[in-house]
């Protein structure tokens, strides 16, 4: 096992998904990462709840770790939308003096230039989706889903509007990285959501062109070292297993990657 971090980890999930007992979000990551000398804590936000509602339930969870822990900072690697909930629990609700660092992996920081087509479509039939969407994610366990609410912040004006509300905080260092899939039917998970992303702009994850997700220090577009290529999916390891045994450029297995996030997160006294 590696030396051990300075300061717990807090994994924050994305959209759809909740954190589970018997289903982990994250599949064989924590595992990795504790083996690595990480101490695991995770976010267990609302799957599709707004900003504000995850935010302040994370910011409770914050406080809730380092009472339990007696650590004073914590590092947070955040999956898509829910780099956004810590970007506001951070910044709105001023957790910063409780976070050493957020590393977010797709998070759509600038909005999707689709999402923009998308809204184009008359707004009941939006809010009609997004409606049914909150219904089955009640049932799923979520306590104030707001589908609809949601949509709108990945649209780029509200992007933006988002990002000059909620500054990065001086004292916490932040990095991102973002994803391909090298072909639309790489994941078949992603198949339309990717072929309709990559018309609009470009190569993506499947969800997420590398354009949405750049955020301070930007650390690239990862690759894998195998013909598909990641997707939205495999940065949270949802197929639970590696990309490849095939070596060369690129990683082959994704929890590669979070022990590579850990190490430099070390390096750097976090």
């Amino acid at each position: 096992m590696s030396e051990s971090l300075k300061y717990p980890v807090l994994l924050v999930h994305g959209m759809g998904f909740r954190d589970s007992k018997y289903l982990n979000y994250w599949g064989r990551i924590p595992a990795k990462l504790e083996e690595n000398g990480c101490r695991i804590y995770y976010g267990g936000q609302d799957s599709n709840g707004t900003v504000a509602s995850n935010g302040a339930y994370l910011a409770d969870k914050i406080k809730q770790i380092i009472e339990e822990t007696g650590a004073s900072k914590l590092n947070v690697i955040a999956h898509s939308k829910g780099g956004l909930d810590m970007r506001y629990a951070i910044s709105t609700l001023e957790m910063s003096r409780y976070i050493a660092s957020l590393t977010t992996i797709s998070t759509p920081h600038h909005g999707s230039l689709t999402v923009d087509k998308l809204l184009q479509f008359p707004d009941f039939m939006v809010k009609f989706v997004a409606g049914c969407w909150d219904i089955w994610l009640r049932i799923c366990g979520d306590r104030n889903p707001n589908a609809y609410e949601v949509f709108k912040l990945f649209s780029t004006a509200e992007a933006e509007a988002f990002n000059r509300s909620n500054p990065d905080a001086s004292e916490v260092y932040y990095q991102s990285y973002a994803f391909v899939m090298k072909h639309v039917w790489s994941d078949m998970f992603m198949l339309v959501p990717a072929t309709v992303v990559r018309f609009f702009e470009g190569p993506n994850d499947g969800l997420l062109a590398p354009r949405a997700v750049e955020w301070t220090n930007f650390r690239g577009v990862v690759t894998s070292s195998s013909n598909r290529g990641i997707s939205h999916c495999d940065e949270v390891d949802l197929r639970r297993r590696r990309f490849t045994r095939r070596q060369g450029e690129g990683i082959s297995d994704i929890t590669d990657f979070y022990i590579a996030i850990a190490d430099g997160l070390r390096k750097m006294g976090f």
